[in-house]
């Protein structure tokens, strides 16, 4: 069905509101075409999209369709599920309550126990809370750090992980067998299932193995200023709980710490939007604070900001954050005797390779996924399993994204603030600022500068444009950029690496990637973003200095722009 007729088929059938209808009527052709071109599907990180009327949207009736796929999904993969039941839970964006009660209600007229909590909370204690009540399935809706206009639906597998590509193959199936989002209907059995609120107990255990990641709590934390915004978002009372509990003297931004759908404190809920830094930043100077610490509306994701030697305030991306994070980490327990003889750290093949770099060098291995954290808890899952390792050290992605300790399996951002500031505090007590830490790494492991840069493509056309983009990169890899020669292309979609004379297999999932490796050392990775209408450029370098390595990746990434049309 068209573009057309679905828009048509909505503006005349009775189940949708007539504010629905009105709003409707007023749409541009523009809007008309974005609404409905296509059916709001699964990407990387589950369904997201703008919150509105349409088949490209999220609204009840799509809401409904994903729930109803993944209650039959779940009656068919698990014999218990309406014993042990799903844990669902939200974060702060219009809508987010409805729909996680929306998809209590379904779940529980299949007959399925549903578990769900009495306000907002963060995706990695959803994660963790599927793990403790033994549940064998859970919903989290939330659209992330995305715009105040989007929402989003994840859905987890009974290790509290998303599910991973093989997993969700078949309830993309099932959903797609279902009738259109309007006509989705189902007989409700004769007992529903309950519908449970957590108690307490899931927060203070879930805080309690917070806590219990740190390694040097005995440090003097006096005269140390950390400022924190939960960007209108879930982590605010976790985050204050843990950091009241371990001593740490912090100072929230007060007007970004409501759960505001409208995020109407911040001009930016994402960490990776510099604008999103500007009022932390504000309140760091007035109180001459030395760390600032953010997490995104999920409390999955983990900004951070320091004051340098020079008592200015700089960012740090999510690869020179990481890196920082892991020499601090892997050090410290290298002393102790605490890493694993068998270790292993993960990311994604998009992350710095420096990270790669400073675990081997204590010993500890690294493996690459696709981006995803899924990936990463799949695969902590696999090994746990095995029971022989290697064991898991450390995971993150370049998108702010880190995981300390697996009692959650997704990237946690109350581990990541909490570990961020111990480590700024020990440096800190040894008189160092991050500015100089991160140029100690340099001189350790060469100057590494990896800088993203994306493009929007918005509605039909843009969709076509970003297929075109990829088609033409994958047809013709082997170019010459600022007078350096690709020598190596790695395609995921393909699942081969190849230097034009022989080639490798790739023993991951497909994926619309595409990795280029130069002759000088540096690499650029493109791919289309699973949650918004963009194209993604990783463009990553190594240099001799501090200074060429910055200089370095937007001279790249604008020759590239024009090889390729842009």
């Amino acid at each position: 069905m068209g573009t057309i007729e679905n828009y048509k088929r909505w503006l005349e059938s009775p189940k949708v509101s007539n504010a629905d209808k009105e709003a409707l009527k007023n749409m541009s052709q523009e809007q008309i075409d974005d609404a409905f071109f296509k059916d709001v599907e699964f990407g990387t990180a589950g369904m997201r999209g703008i919150l509105g009327p349409g088949t490209n949207r999220l609204n009840e009736f799509t809401v409904k369709k994903a729930t109803v796929g993944f209650a039959k999904y779940l009656l068919e993969k698990y014999p218990n599920v309406k014993e042990n039941g799903v844990v669902i839970s939200h974060d702060n964006r219009h809508m987010s309550r409805e729909f996680t009660l929306l998809s209590a209600k379904i779940l529980s007229e299949f007959g399925i126990k549903a578990y769900i909590f009495d306000s907002l909370r963060p995706t990695p204690e959803l994660s963790f809370a599927v793990r403790y009540m033994k549940a064998d399935g859970g919903i989290m809706i939330t659209a992330s750090h995305n715009p105040k206009e989007h929402n989003g639906y994840k859905v987890y597998d009974e290790t509290g992980c998303q599910l991973v590509p093989e997993k969700i193959a078949r309830l993309v199936e099932i959903i797609g067998e279902l009738p259109n989002e309007l006509e989705v209907e189902y007989v409700p059995v004769n007992n529903p299932a309950k519908i449970i609120t957590l108690d307490k107990d899931v927060d203070d255990e879930y805080v309690k193995l917070c806590e219990s990641i740190v390694i040097n709590n005995d440090l003097d934390k006096k005269g140390f200023k950390i400022v924190f915004t939960p960007n209108h978002g879930t982590s605010y009372v976790n985050a204050m709980r843990v950091y009241k509990d371990l001593g740490y003297e912090v100072y929230p931004v007060l007007k970004q710490c409501d759960p505001d759908p409208d995020f109407s404190g911040t001009l930016s809920p994402n960490p990776e939007d510099q604008r999103s830094y500007i009022e932390p930043i504000k309140l760091a100077k007035e109180l001459e604070a030395q760390l600032v610490v953010m997490t995104d509306p999920d409390g999955d994701r983990c900004g951070l900001a320091f004051r340098d030697r020079n008592g200015e305030y700089q960012t740090l991306t999510g690869n020179q954050s990481a890196s920082m994070l892991i020499d601090y980490i892997f050090s410290e327990r290298q002393k102790r005797g605490e890493l694993h003889k068998n270790g292993v750290m993960y990311n994604t093949v998009v992350t710095s390779a420096l990270g790669e770099k400073i675990a081997s060098h204590y010993g500890v291995k690294t493996e690459q996924f696709l981006t995803g954290f899924k990936f990463i808890g799949n695969r902590i899952d696999h090994y746990e399993k095995l029971g022989s390792g290697p064991f898991f050290e450390f995971g993150y992605e370049e998108s702010y994204g880190c995981l300390i300790a697996p009692f959650a399996r997704d990237k946690d951002g109350i581990q990541a603030i909490l570990m961020y500031s111990e480590m700024a505090l020990y440096h800190y007590r040894h008189g160092k600022t991050l500015d100089m830490v991160w140029e100690e790494l340099g001189e350790r492991f060469g100057y590494h500068e990896d800088v993203n840069f994306s493009i929007m493509f918005e509605g039909s056309k843009g969709a076509s444009q970003m297929k075109e983009l990829m088609g033409g990169l994958r047809n013709n890899p082997f170019i010459t950029v600022e007078g350096h020669k690709v020598i190596k292309v790695s395609d995921y979609l393909r699942s081969v690496t190849t230097d034009g004379k022989k080639e490798e297999a790739i023993d991951l999932p497909k994926s619309d990637v595409i990795k280029l490796y130069f002759d000088d050392g540096s690499t650029i990775a493109v791919r289309p973003s699973g949650t918004e209408a963009k194209v993604k450029f990783y463009i990553g370098v190594v240099e001799k200095s501090l200074e060429l390595a910055k200089a370095r990746p937007a001279k790249l990434y604008a020759e590239l722009k024009k090889i390729l049309g842009i």
